[in-house]
């Protein structure tokens, strides 16, 4: 090893660089050289001789840590991410808590940054603790503890469906519902999150600033469990506007219904994993007027109730007006939001296989309407045919009556996803993945409106 060392002779000019080895030192440098390497281990300056020869280390090869945001910081914006970057060495570990609860987060190949998954509570304080190794062979452990801001308004988000734990049918979509409007709807959109234990494809649409939903291309497969993760608590959805609520559901697809209801014959079919399990007299809108007219096409059921109150007045016929009815029915699902069920109607037993005589709903008998109340899952498919009144897209969950390249387009990040065991990723190729069939869509036009009616 070379050290030079710098003396000075008569007149104070510099002296030549001496060299000398990491062995014996000669008898008069030997104190000069043992006092100038003590000095060197104490203050860690230039690399230096220790007592087996070895070299000292460099300060210039000590880690450096730098925490994004800053210790003390009272303000942090919710949508920025946690950022934790080593200078000079490599990442062995960041716990970053809240409320008890750590915060995911992941490293780059290199190791030498960290970064959150998803955006921060608003209003919260976190701690991040983080450990890196330096070039030095030596670590070097930081402290960050800051808080959130509180947002000037807050997004409410609500979930139609589906609910926790819930076995669902094969058409099943995911239904999110904004309280106001999400102007950043690649942010909201960014922040799903989907797994599933058998590979499907599907997408996300924006009907309007409001509502979103998710659809799989073809029907999900059976016996599918199912996660879906919404981190929208600190997402900037507007000006000012962040979320405050995460949704975390698991729900289960479970065997396939499939039920097909034709206005001509009068009859609804219904099969179970592909096999006809029932064929049911029925009786359908009458016609005459579009309100009193049942949609055609790909229904979903969607809520039962037992009973249910139909009101005319939901859809434009109230009190005083010569059609006006409100009934209480029993075993009642609904199919759409124009004011659709299937429902029992003992009334029309002797029309139920034969003409078509209610306000737009499917009349069944009463043993057969228990029956399908007590079968159906939500989100079974229900497939209405030879009606001249086609269901509208977002008329209920008509979801089915979209194509699929038109469903893709109303992505705000204008892609489907490919959902599997270990998460989603993009499908921009739009490779389908193995599902059961779907229908064959429609287009629809977007208009629909709600409340019970009919009979």
């Amino acid at each position: 090893m070379r050290v030079g060392i710098w003396g000075t002779r008569g007149g104070g000019r510099p002296a030549a660089t001496v060299r000398r080895r990491c062995g014996p030192a000669g008898p008069r440098r030997r104190r000069g050289a043992l006092l100038l390497g003590a000095a060197l281990a104490v203050t860690g300056g230039a690399a230096a001789c220790d007592d087996s020869g070895g070299r000292r280390p460099d300060p210039r090869d000590a880690v450096r840590l730098e925490v994004t945001p800053r210790d003390g910081t009272a303000l942090a914006r919710p949508d920025r991410a946690i950022d934790v970057r080593a200078r000079n060495g490599t990442i062995e570990n960041v716990t970053v808590t809240t409320k008890g609860t750590r915060v995911e987060g992941g490293l780059n190949l290199q190791r030498d940054r960290w970064r959150s998954r998803w955006t921060l509570d608003p209003d919260t304080d976190y701690t991040v603790v983080a450990t890196a190794l330096g070039r030095d062979g030596r670590t070097r452990t930081v402290t960050s503890v800051f808080g959130t801001a509180r947002p000037e308004r807050i997004l409410e988000a609500t979930l139609d469906g589906p609910d926790d734990r819930e076995t669902v049918g094969v058409g099943m979509p995911i239904v999110l519902r904004f309280g106001q409007e999400v102007t950043d709807r690649a942010a909201v959109e960014r922040a799903l999150e989907l797994s599933s234990s058998k590979p499907v494809e599907g997408a996300w649409h924006w009907f309007d600033d409001q509502s979103l939903v998710f659809r799989t291309r073809n029907y999900w497969p059976t016996q599918t469990d199912v996660r879906f993760r919404a981190h929208l608590s600190g997402v900037r959805a507007g000006t000012g506007l962040y979320g405050t609520r995460n949704f975390d559901v698991r729900f289960r697809v479970g065997d396939q219904h499939i039920i097909r209801a034709d206005e001509d014959s009068h009859q609804m079919w219904v099969t179970h994993n592909g096999r006809l399990v029932r064929t049911i007299p029925i009786s359908m809108g009458r016609g005459g007027i579009e309100k009193y007219t049942t949609t055609n096409g790909v229904h979903l059921t969607m809520e039962k109730g037992n009973p249910v109150i139909m009101d005319s007045a939901t859809v434009g016929c109230g009190p005083g007006c010569p059609d006006y009815y409100r009934q209480i029915v029993y075993y009642a699902v609904r199919i759409s939001n124009s004011g659709e069920y299937v429902h029992s109607a003992p009334w029309s037993v002797g029309s139920q296989g034969s003409e078509n005589v209610s306000h737009g709903c499917v009349n069944a008998s009463p043993e057969n309407a228990r029956w399908f109340y007590d079968f159906v899952y939500r989100g079974d498919p229900l497939t209405v045919t030879g009606s001249s009144r086609e269901l509208e897209p977002n008329n209920g969950w008509g979801y089915w009556q979209m194509k699929w390249d038109d469903w893709v387009k109303g992505s705000a990040l204008n892609r489907s996803l490919l959902v599997g065991p270990n998460g989603s990723t993009s499908a921009r190729s739009a490779v389908q993945a193995p599902s059961q069939a779907g229908p064959r869509s429609s287009q629809g036009t977007p208009n629909g409106d709600g409340g019970a009616s009919g009979d």
